[in-house]
């Protein structure tokens, strides 16, 4: 059976590979490239539709990624989305110019056109907007789908020739219905069939993992989390005894984590573990770092150091298993070193030293966490591990905020042991996407057995997300949130206040640091 394929051209969006996902969800290939690709390039995919990404720019500005024209005589269907979309009126003679007005977030969108893209789709829709700039002027053969009450082209197209644009974003959760615009694209307008799977994933990624390991070997960076087991997991299925796991204790991990793995990968898996505890070493580096961005830097560079170490005593060691995701690049660098926006170095990417003797293998590199735990029931991977909640790679220290130690380790350790065991309890652990506790950088006066305190604030942070690209605050009863600042008040000894944290992803980041 045929495999049809889309093609996503990268413009520089934080939500690139997010497009990509919801075309996967709607089980068909895609693949993303960038902006520079050639034609003759775009040809070899062989194509049955291409969506042009958003990005940072404006049309008008000198320099901006411009859209070559000849993948518009490729002659299959166009969607733009937001940029993608100006940049296709452009290149076909329409204007774009300056809002007046930004438009961010939701707006109501009335739909003026039911074909083609809001086939089925009720008159009005909320849809999310992140724009300031808006077309001015329609290309010849094109006309309006959509309008809001500050965007007078919302969505715009040319059904003869398939070319459709939207302002907005249908790939985010927050649009409406926005699966069933990309469906009505793909289905629809571009006659894709649906016949991609994640098991399709697996089977490919040990393909392509055999032909690129050869005759060499590979050191695999196990923390125990979902991604990297998964990644330890497919790779023995790909490779079996030319890979050995290492286990790097770095003194940042949660309270009887190093039992756990060692205790979970012996008694499952056939896996050449080596554990390597360096925890004096990592917290010895930390000394006195408070700035963020070292302290990342400082644990990916550790992290290499040691895992290069670790290869000379394996034979023919030429390559690092990595459990890197999408969200962990976007955040760090642009996925295809393009225009997107650092917004924190995560130590598997952007912490990552300049030079390395390993190369990089980095399977799920282009999928979200909630693909990666898919994969883990693929493989038979346990409950513990698929559903574990996300655990950052530079461990407690991006939830120290300030210098990291010893002592302030133990007491955020202890809080948050306290904090998941009573979440437990309570039965509420698999409905948040993540919840831990975060040690503040500041002391408040406080009274315990009527004498005066002055110790340390432990907030606590809840989320609900799909994939991590963005997160809604979660609310957790009242009666468990008491009974977890009482415990941590009481147990842990250096905590007088407890407090919670009631912001979204955007504008904050789901960990503090």
């Amino acid at each position: 059976m045929r495999k049809d394929t889309v093609l996503i051209i990268d413009f520089g969006s934080q939500y690139t590979q997010l497009i990509a996902r919801r075309v996967r969800e709607l089980r068909v290939f895609s693949v993303v490239k960038p902006y520079t690709i050639t034609k003759a390039e775009a040809e070899k995919i062989k194509p049955k539709a291409i969506i042009l990404s958003g990005g940072p720019h404006s049309v008008y500005q000198k320099g901006a990624p411009a859209l070559k024209k000849e993948f518009l005589k490729l002659k299959v269907p166009v969607l733009g989305i937001c940029y993608g979309m100006q940049i296709l009126v452009q290149a076909k003679g329409g204007l774009v110019k300056e809002s007046k007005k930004r438009e961010y977030g939701h707006a109501k969108m009335q739909i003026d056109n039911h074909q083609d893209l809001f086939f089925s789709l009720p008159k009005e829709i909320s849809s999310w907007m992140s724009h300031t700039d808006q077309i001015i002027e329609l290309p010849g053969g094109f006309e309006r789908f959509s309008h809001t009450a500050n965007t007078k082209f919302a969505s715009v197209g040319n059904s003869k020739k398939k070319l459709y644009g939207v302002q907005f974003h249908p790939e985010v959760i927050h649009t409406e219905l926005g699966i069933q615009i990309i469906s009505n694209f793909l289905f629809r307008i571009s006659d894709c069939f649906a016949n991609w799977q994640l098991e399709d994933f697996v089977s490919e990624q040990i393909k392509v993992i055999k032909k690129k390991v050869g005759k060499g070997n590979v050191i695999c960076g196990l923390s125990g989390g979902v991604d990297s087991s998964t990644g330890a997991v497919l790779l023995q299925k790909a490779i079996g005894k030319k890979l050995k796991c290492i286990f790097v204790n770095n003194g940042l991990l949660q309270k009887g984590e190093v039992k756990r793995v060692l205790k979970v990968f012996k008694d499952n898996y056939k896996i050449n573990l080596h554990y390597v505890n360096a925890s004096g070493r990592f917290i010895k580096k930390l000394k006195g770092v408070i700035d963020p961005e070292k302290k990342r830097k400082i644990i990916g560079h550790e992290f290499i150091d040691i895992f290069e170490e670790e290869a000379k005593q394996f034979k023919n060691a030429k390559f690092l298993m990595q459990g890197t995701l999408y969200p962990d690049v976007i955040e760090s660098i642009s996925f295809f070193g393009g225009p997107t926006a650092c917004i924190k170095s995560h130590h598997n990417v952007g912490g990552l030293p300049d030079k390395m003797k390993l190369k990089l293998i980095e399977p799920f590199r282009d999928l979200f966490k909630d693909e990666v735990r898919k994969i883990a029931q693929i493989l038979d991977l346990p409950d513990t591990i698929v559903n574990r909640h996300p655990f950052p790679g530079p461990g407690l220290a991006v939830r120290i905020l300030g210098e990291v130690n010893r002592e302030r380790l133990k007491i955020l350790r202890e809080s948050d042991y306290i904090l998941e065991k009573i979440i437990k309890q309570a039965g509420l652990y698999d409905h948040y996407w993540q919840i831990f506790a975060v040690l503040l950088p500041i002391r408040s006066v406080g009274v315990m057995g009527d004498k005066r305190t002055y110790e340390n604030a432990v907030a606590i942070r809840a989320v609900t997300s799909l994939d991590g690209m963005t997160a809604d605050w979660a609310k957790v009863p009242q009666d468990v949130l008491a009974r977890i600042s009482n415990a941590i008040i009481n147990k842990v000894r250096g905590v007088n206040r407890v407090v919670f944290d009631i912001s979204s992803k955007p504008p904050a980041t789901i960990e503090w640091e």
